[in-house]
């Protein structure tokens, strides 16, 4: 195995800006990825873009799980390559894309006879069907390709290697820009395949990608192993991802539901608002890009100096994440709110969807950094390994907090009220999520120090 990377006596601000910025230009390739099937396939014509609209939420409850995956992943090799347990890290490495193997086989195998049922209780159209079939069974065949990918690219942010990781994303990202127009539309022996393509594609991207990232684990990592796995062992380290693991995925799932109820509360005000409110979910998340990659390279350094048990280090660099959070999403509303007017008429033709979206840009950005600090909660939780206490926070943010105020909001004040009421949400939770890691902390510290004095 590579020697143990320095996260744990590294100066800790320069140390994760280092890692942070090789994430975001790895999510914004992830971003261009999504975005390269839809503009391709949306040339097409109306039915194939209903079709690949239709995938979207099953594809994404998939991307929930790999994330998942990963979050354990990233948390458990993390504390042990601290703790300096290299040789258990490598087994558990490996033992953790088996079960990624066996899970997928049964995700992937049961997906294809669920196609029909699944898609006809989410209201797809008879005629678009036959696409949506197409497409589904050749994505759920490949999507072992794309969870492994995503469970290797956590492999080496645990590592403290963000550079890595970034790297296979963009090149799964490039290769797909350049698959998608080939298979959809053909050129030369190469027939057009149609929607059917963009999932070859996809497939394709995943799994050149993930062949590249078992390659580097092996030969540049040292954390893959050839050897056979032992029964009990193996057991045990599944065990330890999956009580991280499913915890985490449950809470990237509750979040689309909660926008759902969300975006039904905006309908009222008509399609221009429900425009509006899209248009503002697109802003948010290339708002919070750097905080997103944050919350991404957090996690493993805190999980080093946890498992090497430096917790002055995991307070240290949980609170200047959360001032950075905020000072930065601070000046992101303020741009902004500068730029409410052109923005908003660079997404929209349409006075009326222009005037919602310059409401929403002036009021809901202001709780950006408070969203922030949430998810840098919940994952810092994950990474000292308190899954239930990080979706304690999104069960708190988004049931409690988000959809009750949101709903208050708009049915006292109209759409004004309930974009103010998401900015108190977020504050609120934010303060409670803040408050909950930082008591934790101080017990952890209690504990180490009887432990110390016994």
């Amino acid at each position: 195995m590579s020697r143990r990377p320095d996260l744990l006596n590294a100066p800790i601000r320069p140390t994760l800006v280092r890692m942070t910025v090789p994430m975001m230009f790895g999510i914004v390739s992830l971003m261009l990825f999504n975005l390269a099937d839809i503009w391709f396939v949306s040339r097409l014509g109306t039915q194939p873009m209903a079709a690949l609209a239709f995938t979207f939420p099953v594809s994404f409850s998939v991307v929930s799980l790999a994330i998942g995956l990963g979050i354990g992943t990233s948390a458990t090799l993390a504390r042990l390559i601290g703790s300096g347990s290299s040789e258990t890290a490598a087994r558990l490495a490996t033992d953790n894309l088996l079960l990624t193997c066996v899970l997928m086989a049964v995700v992937g195998a049961g997906g294809q006879f669920l196609i029909e049922p699944i898609f006809s209780l989410m209201g797809a159209a008879s005629e678009l069907m036959p696409l949506i079939r197409g497409y589904m069974q050749i994505w759920f065949a490949g999507s072992v390709f794309l969870v492994l990918n995503m469970v290797c690219n956590s492999t080496f942010r645990a590592s403290g290697d963000t550079r890595l990781s970034a790297s296979i994303m963009l090149i799964s990202s490039l290769l797909n820009m350049v698959l998608d127009p080939l298979l959809i539309f053909g050129w030369g022996p190469v027939p057009a395949f149609g929607i059917e393509g963009a999932a070859m594609a996809s497939v394709l991207a995943w799994s050149i990608t993930t062949l590249l990232a078992l390659h580097l684990l092996y030969h540049r990592k040292g954390m893959l192993l050839l050897a056979l796995p032992q029964w009990q062992p193996m057991l045990q380290h599944w065990r330890q991802l999956l009580s991280i693991s499913l915890p985490a995925s449950l809470s990237n799932m509750m979040t689309p539901l909660a926008n759902g109820v969300l975006t039904a509360l905006v309908a009222v005000h008509g399609a221009e608002a429900v425009a509006a409110f899209g248009a503002g979910a697109r802003i948010e998340s290339l708002s919070l890009l750097f905080c997103l990659a944050l919350s991404m390279t957090l996690p493993p350094f805190i999980s080093q100096n946890f498992g090497a048990l430096q917790l002055e280090r995991v307070k240290s660099a949980y609170r200047g994440a959360i001032r950075f959070a905020l000072m930065w999403q601070l000046i992101i509303f303020a741009l902004l709110v500068l730029l409410s007017g052109p923005i908003s008429r660079m997404f929209s033709d349409d006075p009326e969807v222009a005037h919602w979206l310059q409401l929403w840009m002036l009021i809901v950005p202001a709780g950006f950094g408070f969203q922030a600090v949430t998810f840098l909660s919940a994952s810092s939780f994950n990474a000292l390994h308190q899954p239930m206490r990080a979706m304690r926070i999104s069960l708190f943010r988004l049931f409690l907090m988000y959809v009750p105020l949101g709903w208050l909001g708009n049915l006292l004040f109209g759409l004004t009220g309930m974009f103010v009421a998401l900015v108190i949400a977020n504050a609120i939770t934010a303060m409670v999520a803040r408050y909950w890691v930082l008591r934790y902390l101080r017990t952890l510290d209690a504990e180490s120090g009887v432990i110390a004095a016994s």
